[in-house]
């Protein structure tokens, strides 16, 4: 089932198109990677679609409704919640209240949203930490409590924007078992990442934006051989050292 319907959408500002007739499907259940250049439009299209800019045109189609140009509170309260590249935690709140302060967002009892804020950090791997306030958190942990936070809300989609970027081979691979785990929970996702390490192994789909338009969009194992992603982002190096640790082709 097609849970989000992005059909055609173009965003200007002025003179500048930074969307150009975006057109693409993320399945219910999936997780589909948005990957490019910086400048590409990535952020501008998660800002289309969670309600942050209304589009110059096209659709937004969420779970069968139209959700072009809602504002942003009313599209997290239907199910389409993100989290921003800058995170920006209620620093002198504790890990935990900053995530039941999500978890209120619909309106819940007490009881049940304090079991909803602990149910995301234990999700998101934030049990030993969610006694500290959140500013005193490394970058791992508030990305991670980004995570928790959005996902508080009870999302059906949940759209990620650049979790793993700055971490350390560490932190990624411990946001990648975050990912993973919310996906088994049934979550579906969309994330614009740079970290292709981390979002290449755990993504559905992949789909590739080069100023401000969709040059690609497939499985991951087929985008590390279109020339034109290679030529615009991916890089023959990254390509081959790809198809090696699949067991595609030789590393060179």
């Amino acid at each position: 089932m097609t849970l989000l319907d992005v059909q055609n959408v173009t965003m200007k500002f002025g003179e500048l198109v930074a969307n150009d007739r975006v057109s693409f499907t993320v399945e219910a259940g999936s997780i589909v990677g948005l990957i490019g250049p910086n400048g590409a439009g990535k952020t501008t299209l998660f800002n289309c679609i969670s309600g942050l800019y209304k589009p110059t045109s096209g659709r937004i189609v969420f779970d069968g409704e139209d959700i072009t140009g809602l504002k942003p509170y009313r599209i997290a309260r239907k199910g389409a919640v993100r989290t921003f590249q800058v995170v920006r935690p209620l620093k002198d709140m504790s890990v935990f209240d900053n995530v039941l302060v999500g978890a209120f967002l619909r309106g819940s009892e007490k009881r049940e949203a304090f079991d909803r804020a602990a149910e995301c950090i234990r999700l998101c791997s934030l049990e030993s930490l969610q006694e500290k306030p959140a500013g005193d958190l490394p970058i791992g942990g508030k990305k991670r409590l980004e995570m928790a936070r959005a996902l508080a809300t009870r999302p059906k989609l949940l759209m990620l924007d650049e979790v793993m970027a700055g971490l350390t081979s560490t932190e990624v691979k411990a946001s990648v078992e975050v990912i993973r785990r919310l996906q088994q929970s049934g979550i579906t996702m969309m994330i614009v990442e740079h970290v292709m390490e981390g979002i290449m192994p755990i993504a559905d789909k992949i789909v590739v934006l080069d100023g401000g338009v969709k040059i690609a969009e497939d499985a991951p194992k087929n985008i590390v051989h279109d020339a034109r992603v290679i030529e615009a982002y991916l890089g023959s190096k990254y390509s081959k050292r790809y198809r090696a640790l699949r067991g595609d082709g030789p590393l060179g």
